[in-house]
């Protein structure tokens, strides 16, 4: 792999570790940018990429909030025998996860490759960066009246956490942003902006890892050593970067809320649509 290859890689990574935290579509952005930097790559390593680079941008939620996610430690003056070897609010903090995956698993799975198929394109894309950038606005504008009624992850019912899992199947489109549309749900069904971010940070962990070892087996572990290399390259940065990218945004949206974003996304929908109107 020669080094203009190699810096296309890290670029990528970059591009995936600040848009998958970021409600602003890591699919959608790797898909625009594919348009003008492209890897010297099959086309079904290419899309394998674009899945499994997100296993970095998860390693960065695992190592950033361990504390929250790991439910097994010995208490010495635990009250039951459970309890002293599991935290039983984070466990059941992970069973309400699994409840949040059921809808990607039951309906979004099943229709993965036909919408790969039909809807990865800067077309589909723009359009899904622009409706979804005005749903926030408008989402915001709204939750200025309105009081959290849920600050703190453990807080989330069951009930609350299947409607999330239900705003993340809408996330199956590119340009959507699965983290955009899991906040939006968490804000409309009453969490706190942190607490919906948050969330979305641990429902990513196992989406995004299901995600990642289907493509692995759809395509097989037979790759070359220049396959390997870029695989690698673009996981590390995407999980380097994420770690920034987390952090500010958990910084940011306790002063902010995010409208910004939904002004980004249809700023640059509106711009990559004249442009591949105008030059495609």
């Amino acid at each position: 792999m020669d080094f203009i290859e190699l810096l296309k890689v890290i670029f990528l990574g970059i591009v995936e570790g600040i848009t998958e935290w970021l409600p602003v579509s890591s699919t959608g952005h790797l898909i625009l940018v594919e348009e003008f930097i492209k890897l010297n790559v099959s086309e079904a390593f290419w899309e394998m990429f674009m899945v499994v680079i997100q296993l970095g941008a998860i390693m960065a939620v695992v190592v950033l909030y361990f504390k929250k996610l790991w439910p097994f430690q010995t208490q010495k003056k635990a009250k039951g025998a459970l309890e002293r070897y599991v935290k039983t609010d984070k466990m059941i903090m992970w069973f309400k996860i699994v409840v949040s995956c059921i809808p990607s698993i039951v309906i979004g799975l099943p229709f993965n490759d036909f919408i790969e198929a039909h809807f990865n394109n800067y077309l589909v894309v723009s359009i899904m960066l622009i409706v979804y950038g005005i749903f926030f606005i408008l989402i915001e504008n709204y939750n200025k009246k309105r009081t959290a009624s849920i600050n703190s992850v453990v807080e989330i019912g069951w009930k609350t956490a299947f409607l999330i899992g239900v705003f993340q199947l809408l996330a199956v489109i590119p340009g959507t942003s699965r983290s955009g549309a899991t906040i939006i749900g968490g804000i409309l069904l009453g969490t706190s902006r942190t607490v919906a971010a948050e969330y979305t940070f641990f429902l990513a962990i196992p989406t995004m890892f299901g995600a990642s070892l289907l493509k692995l087996v759809k395509f097989g572990l037979n790759f070359t050593g220049t396959e390997a290399i870029i695989l690698i390259v673009g996981t590390l940065v995407s999980f380097v970067v994420s770690i920034l990218a987390i952090k500010f945004l958990m910084g940011y949206i306790k002063k902010h809320d995010f409208k910004v974003f939904g002004w980004y996304r249809i700023a640059l929908g509106i711009v990559v649509l004249l442009f591949f109107s105008l030059f495609r």
